[in-house]
């Protein structure tokens, strides 16, 4: 049977990466799991009590399409509580998953053969996304002196732009932009007439200042997150999107034919999650101590040459000291460490080659050890 050009997308090498440390498990081996950007806390017990209780006493069937008004609602109360943002219910609109927010956004946002700027380093499913909706990305290469964070400037430069999408916290670098340097990025998109998209999966992880949302900049931007993140409920695919509010039945026609509505389920869940702060905060101290292990312990392992990260729970290192193929040093790490890492070709098409991310979203105890278990083996590969 024929296939499309549009299926055609590259791989996500982490999940390549799971599957061989999965079958490093499954034949008797320990690994320590280094790979992926998942906690390794559940869902907030009162979430999960919340979830119990609507089986019992609903049949769970279809939602609006747009999501439970009272979970809108929640998630409105959540952008006073975190940025002082006064936001309307009523441009809130619940998805399942980010990676749906992104679908639709991306849909709603361009036409086929539009290009879109992203900052490399970044999430490689931004550009195989692009990819499968027929769309084009440009990578903006982004520099060490910026924090692997994209440049105002070389937006500016880029041709034919229809759109920009910014992480931060970023996927892998964990590195944020400060409100200057958002607003600067925002301007040069409004200046150039560029649809902006802000992914801010990543916030409520922040370990010094906070992570400042593009909505309280500009009312004239998508903003995409998820409760994957600090409120650890990645497999239960339930995420969100605010967008201008001319554009909130645009969004709605395409959600209800792409996906009815987000799952019930987890929309009852996440409307529990969202008053779990206590639980929540000491999963933040968990990664925050992860988090200093590692940027203590990475440097004396071998891997000094990194982006110390403001959020997230990632390390991006460069290794072009130790290599100029990470797919191939990720598996002779995962081989004779027993650790599962992410080569960078996942995050940077081009310059991947030289880089590792590394996730601290496991128990503490697993990072010490984890630590430990690099380090004994990069002194034994220099030897």
């Amino acid at each position: 049977m024929r296939t499309s050009r549009r299926g055609l997308v590259d791989p996500f090498i982490v999940m390549d990466v799971m599957e061989a440390a999965r079958a490093a498990e499954a034949a008797g081996r320990h690994i320590i799991h280094m790979e992926v950007g998942q906690p390794s806390t559940p869902a907030p017990a009162a979430a999960r009590a919340a979830l119990a209780r609507a089986m019992e006493q609903n049949a769970l069937g279809y939602t609006v399409a747009l999501g439970l008004p009272e979970l809108r609602a929640g998630i409105a109360a959540l952008y006073a509580r975190w940025y002082g943002v006064d936001l309307d219910p009523s441009r809130v609109i619940v998805t399942a998953g980010s990676s749906a927010a992104f679908l639709l956004a991306f849909t709603a946002l361009f036409d086929a053969g539009d290009r879109v700027a992203l900052g490399e380093p970044g999430y490689p499913s931004y550009r195989q996304i692009l990819r499968a909706l027929s769309l084009e990305p440009v990578g903006i290469p982004a520099r060490a002196e910026d924090r692997l964070q994209p440049n105002p400037e070389d937006v500016a430069l880029a041709p034919d732009l229809a759109g920009l999408i910014v992480a931060s916290p970023g996927n892998p670098s964990g590195t944020m932009l400060g409100r200057d340097a958002l607003a600067a990025l925002i301007h040069v998109a409004a200046e150039r007439g560029l649809a902006f998209v802000s992914d801010e999966i990543y916030h409520g992880l922040h370990y010094e200042g906070r992570a400042i949302s593009a909505l309280e900049i500009s009312d004239d931007v998508y903003v995409i997150n998820s409760f994957s993140k600090y409120f650890s409920m990645t497999g239960w695919r339930i995420g969100w999107m605010v967008v201008p509010e001319d554009h909130v039945r645009i969004v709605e026609r395409l959600a209800q034919n792409m996906f009815i509505c987000p799952p019930h389920a987890s929309q009852v869940a996440a409307l529990a999650a969202l008053d779990c702060i206590d639980e929540l905060e000491a999963n933040r101290a968990v990664y925050a101590r992860n988090r200093q292990l590692m940027l203590e312990g990475l440097p004396g392992a071998g891997f000094d040459r990194i982006a110390p990260p403001d959020g997230a729970f990632y390390i991006y290192a460069d290794v072009s000291g130790l290599t100029t193929d990470s797919r191939a040093f990720a598996a002779e790490i995962l081989d004779g460490a027993g650790v599962a890492v992410t080569p960078g070709l996942d995050f940077d098409p081009v310059r991947g080659g030289t880089t590792l991310r590394f996730s601290y979203a496991g128990s503490t105890a697993d990072i010490a050890e984890g630590i430990a278990r690099l380090t004994k083996f990069m002194a034994a590969r220099k030897a």
